[in-house]
């Protein structure tokens, strides 16, 4: 459990440097500055609040835009005056639309963090529900021809990896996975859960 007090708030005059990260994927978000209301304000709502400099006040991300950072964890560093803020952005976080503040995202993408951005693609196709979309014809068909298809590419990936095919193996792999996704977005799931289910499990 943080404890506000035991930060170095005289350090920058009552301010400290917070970086936001997400929770999920691990990409570095944006970073502000919290005072000490604002880092109280963040942990008694749980949406991220910074303080403005510029105007001089508090200000909640997404209060605008609609985009919040919901909280996950907020971890001082070995001084007590950086903070790391782990949130699940609800959109993109950059004022210019994108969502990462640095630059583009293909710069602070590591490699796992591309099935996050994956299920945020198929997230958008299910919202928007493009004509022609294959991941569309995929929804529209209904949970159980997903969860057919999930079963299939598994078939195929045993069979790939049974015939000591490389190549075919991660063919079949990539397709498995993404059919996965699909159907845990059909059920109203995320790879998000999966993980808190992973993670639990190795926990006992």
């Amino acid at each position: 459990m943080l404890n506000i007090e035991t930060l170095a708030w005289e350090k920058m005059g009552g301010m400290i440097p917070a970086m936001v990260q997400d929770a999920f994927d691990g990409r570095l978000l944006m970073q502000a500055y919290m005072n000490r209301a604002a880092l109280e304000q963040t942990m008694d709502s749980g949406q991220v609040t910074f303080f403005s400099r510029s105007r001089q006040s508090l200000w909640t991300k997404g209060e605008t835009s609609g985009n919040y950072l919901e909280l996950v964890d907020v971890i001082p560093d070995c001084d007590g005056d950086a903070l790391l803020v782990l949130a699940r952005p609800s959109g993109p976080v950059c004022h210019l639309g994108a969502d990462t503040c640095f630059e583009t995202e293909e710069r602070v993408q590591t490699d796992l963090s591309f099935l996050a951005r994956l299920e945020r693609v198929i997230a958008q196709r299910d919202s928007d529900r493009p004509q022609g979309s294959y991941t569309v014809k995929l929804l529209e068909a209904g949970v159980k021809r997903v969860a057919q298809k999930v079963g299939e590419e598994g078939v195929e990936t045993a069979l790939a990896a049974t015939a000591g095919d490389s190549e075919e193996l991660l063919n079949e792999s990539a397709d498995l996975i993404f059919h996965l996704l699909v159907l845990l977005r059909s059920r109203g799931e995320s790879l998000a859960d999966v993980v808190d289910t992973l993670s639990r499990r190795h926990g006992e």
